[in-house]
């Protein structure tokens, strides 16, 4: 299996949409840049550039459901970028399971992209400092979804010291998920606010 690396703006947007619903099931989208071949994939590995929340009140509501991958495959389409992968964070702090649902939509986001990634946070990383990646990640591989060992993923550079930031800032509260964007539809389900704050965080760190 191929390395598999978290940008700042994936690994952000994926702690401030499971800290924003503490109380609550959240999942979202990981999007990945597009790889030319089969070389280039084995060489440079999985880059997951940015997370796409999706919901905290009914996760596996299948029509909502459709409509979110429609326009985020739409979007990652017209980007250069692939739906690479599905993350999750459960309502119990301990939980590190994925369900049969998250896992169904994960298995079909694998038919289209043979390396996909899927991810549970762990909510006991979680914390202000972030200290420790908060991240639990399998790889579709022979069909079947693995673990992946901790040496083979990593986050950008100061990806954790710019999530510990935003969360310390309350930026939580600006994130838009599927549900939000559906509740108002001028709500900007892409985050390009969140995305502008996560570039600046990283700019202050370099």
């Amino acid at each position: 299996m191929a390395d598999v690396k978290f940008s700042a703006r994936a690994y952000c947007k994926m702690m401030l949409h499971a800290a924003k619903y503490p109380h609550c099931a959240i999942n979202g989208i990981l999007l990945a840049e597009e790889q030319k071949s089969k070389d280039d994939k084995k060489g440079r590995g999985l880059f997951i550039c940015d997370a796409i929340p999706l919901f905290h009140l009914c996760l596996h509501v299948t029509p909502m459901a459709e409509v979110a991958l429609t326009q985020i495959d739409h979007m990652a389409t017209t980007s250069g970028l692939v739906v690479a992968g599905y993350y999750l964070a459960n309502e119990n702090i301990k939980d590190l399971s994925y369900e049969k649902c998250g896992q169904r939509i994960a298995d079909k986001i694998a038919e289209n992209f043979s390396s996909a990634c899927l991810v549970v946070i762990d909510n006991r990383r979680l914390t202000l400092n972030m200290e420790n990646v908060a991240l639990c990640v399998s790889q579709f591989v022979d069909g079947k979804w693995k673990s992946k060992e901790k040496s083979s993923v990593s986050l950008e550079n100061d990806a954790r010291v710019a999530a510990a930031s935003l969360l310390q800032r309350r930026v939580y509260e600006e994130l838009v998920d599927f549900d939000n964007h559906l509740d108002d539809l001028t709500l900007d389900w892409t985050n390009q606010t969140v995305n502008k704050e996560v570039e600046e965080e990283m700019g202050a760190d370099g």
